[in-house]
């Protein structure tokens, strides 16, 4: 491996992708819809300004990614030794300034929005997403559910920041469609939103129990070595259960108000992997099991954010 593609890997490329892919979408197919339905009704965020929130996700995140992996490098000798990029490409003390650079350039933006917008909750929130992705590498990953639940929210995180990006004093002065506006975006932002929660809080339990060799050794408490690897399974199943009866409530109620394209999708693209899931979970047993459950787990977030499209295809 050379040292661009080592970079790459470090800062998790693809996963930087796709969180500017689904603010992008949601963006594009959610927010600027929504405001043609909302006669005389103006979004906060112009292009311009939505780029710039996009760009300080993004980088809060590589940094997010960075240090994990800087605290990381022991356990990931263990669980990946072919994948470590640091100390064998990428020296520590290098590792640490990207990760300031990346999460001071994030932070620099956020603060940048929250003036354009004339809204400081962007640069407050992010500057807590950058506090607790600190903590979470440093402390809260090796504890009992408090590591998978931050990363859950800050998966959310990169739908709800759009939306916060819209509220403010400009909710307290608000005519009837600016109001509409709003409340609309909240409902799409809580529906994604709580999408994202879901499926990364049940990717989160399946990689402990993948990595669960590696912690044990460095004294991490994740759940499959606390509860054990049933209790963990019964729990991540309860959760898929959810989500899936969330997502059939939802394609339910796009059949009844004839958004049928949207609701074959959710079908097919949401609910039939999450069923496979369910099922794969039951008969995991070893590293490669979960490891091809967690790659399936994340195609369905995928999926799931990708049905935004179908609000452009499908009407709003």
């Amino acid at each position: 491996m050379n040292l661009p593609a080592a970079f790459l890997r470090l800062v998790r490329f693809p996963n930087l992708v796709f969180i500017a892919c689904t603010q992008a979408l949601f963006y594009f197919c959610i927010m600027l819809p929504q405001q043609t339905a909302f006669p005389g009704s103006i979004l906060t965020l112009g292009r311009t300004d939505f780029f710039l929130v996009m760009a300080a996700s993004v980088l809060i995140a590589a940094g997010g990614y960075v240090i994990n992996d800087y605290f990381d490098l022991n356990i990931d000798k263990i669980n990946r030794p072919d994948t470590l990029v640091i100390e064998k490409l990428i020296k520590r003390r290098w590792a640490m300034v990207w990760h300031l650079i990346f999460s001071i350039g994030g932070l620099v933006l956020s603060f940048l929005i929250s003036m354009r917008i004339g809204n400081i909750l962007p640069a407050l929130f992010n500057s807590l997403v950058v506090l607790m992705l600190w903590m979470y590498s440093t402390t809260f990953k090796r504890q009992l559910l408090v590591g998978n639940i931050i990363i859950s929210l800050l998966t959310a995180w990169v739908v709800l920041v759009l939306y916060v990006c819209e509220v403010g004093m400009r909710f307290v002065r608000a005519d009837r469609n600016q109001l509409g506006l709003i409340i609309s975006i909240y409902k799409m932002a809580i529906l994604y939103g709580g999408f994202a929660f879901m499926s990364s809080l049940i990717r989160e339990v399946v990689k402990d129990m993948e990595d669960m060799h590696g912690d044990a050794r460095y004294a991490c408490r994740t759940m499959p070595i606390v509860w054990g690897v049933r209790a963990s399974k019964i729990f991540t199943s309860v959760w898929i259960v959810v989500l899936f009866f969330s997502v059939f409530a939802l394609a339910v109620y796009s059949f009844i108000i004839q958004r049928w394209i949207f609701g074959a999708y959710l079908t097919v693209g949401v609910m039939l992997p999450l069923l496979v899931s369910l099922f794969r979970l039951r008969d995991a047993s070893d590293i490669r099991d979960y490891r091809n459950l967690s790659r399936l787990v994340k195609f369905v977030m995928l999926s799931g954010i990708l049905s935004m499209v179908l609000f452009l295809l499908d009407g709003t």
